[in-house]
């Protein structure tokens, strides 16, 4: 693969379709609980690193696949939990809860972590290792609060 990772990108493609389809139909967005500007930050950046890194391979810092084997369950297994990911957000677009938090929230660490680790790319891997703890603490905390329970 050259600089792009075509499949890389349909991924990102796919998971951005829910998050477009939220935002379109709740224009006033989305209240972030979550107060630690550290944490807030080190999320931002690892998702725009984590978006980035599917789909641009930087020479040097991605070393492939190891086999076609590795790549076939890189592909099988990212759709799945796309598939997962979109089917959780229909299922629960309008409903706020852990499950949904964590669930919106864990898959696509799982996603970029598991892309970074089977196409052996260094700088999707430690965006996802960056991204995954924060957007999940994020995540929870806010659906906590949301259900009445004042985490600190």
């Amino acid at each position: 693969m050259g600089w792009i990772n075509i499949f890389g990108l349909v991924f990102m493609v796919i998971i951005m379709i829910p998050n477009v389809v939220f935002a379109l139909k709740c224009r006033d967005g989305f209240e972030n609980r979550q107060k630690n500007k550290i944490i807030e930050v080190l999320e931002q950046v690892g998702r725009y690193g984590c978006f980035a890194f599917m789909v641009i391979n930087i020479p040097g810092t991605r070393f492939g696949f190891r086999s076609d084997e590795a790549f076939a369950l890189y592909l099988i297994v990212d759709a799945v939990l796309i598939i997962a990911y979109c089917v959780i957000w229909a299922v629960c677009f309008r409903k706020n809860g852990v499950f949904r938090a964590l669930s919106l929230s864990v898959i696509p660490s799982v996603i970029f972590l598991f892309s970074g680790i089977m196409s052996r790319s260094v700088l999707l891997m430690i965006s996802a290792i960056v991204f995954a703890p924060c957007h999940i603490l994020i995540s929870y905390k806010n659906a906590k609060t949301d259900q009445g329970v004042d985490i600190k």
